[in-house]
């Protein structure tokens, strides 16, 4: 039987994205997102689980996420999840969830970076964060 790993989050941006690129000029943006979790403890208190991926998207995708994420932008990243392990600068052992991402699109509410708000490894896509028909708009409203 094959296997598979896939990881879909949906969160918001910790910071601002960071890009670098390899020497070959391939764009790598690294940025973090959180994921909350609201639930009841025993004693019936709502107790917040807070969770943190770091996600590296590369190429074309890189260049759009630095570009129009910002901290505190909602986001959807689709990926393989992997676990990394490091020394932290007290020389205690720490592990960190990364993500390479393999579609990013951009959710929430439009600002003034246009309507562009994904990017796919196969297609530049445009959306909106809704649809024209859901919010009342007409037909000029439509960002494709």
């Amino acid at each position: 039987m094959a296997s598979f790993n896939k990881i879909t989050i949906v969160g918001y941006l910790g910071k601002d994205p960071e890009i670098r690129y390899m020497p070959d000029g391939t764009a790598v943006c690294n940025f973090s997102v959180a994921t909350t979790e609201k639930r009841k403890d025993r004693s019936g208190e709502m107790q917040e689980s807070t969770i943190w991926f770091r996600i590296n998207v590369w190429g074309k995708q890189a260049d759009a996420a630095n570009q129009y994420l910002t901290k505190g932008r909602q986001v959807y990243v689709e990926g393989r999840l992997s676990q990394q392990e490091f020394t932290d600068r007290d020389g205690n052992k720490r592990t960190s969830l990364e993500v390479r991402a393999t579609d990013v699109q951009f959710l929430g509410p439009r600002g003034d970076e246009g309507s562009y708000s994904s990017a796919s490894s196969s297609a530049t896509r445009q959306t909106s964060g809704s649809s024209p028909s859901s919010s009342g708009g007409d037909d000029n409203e439509i960002p494709f």
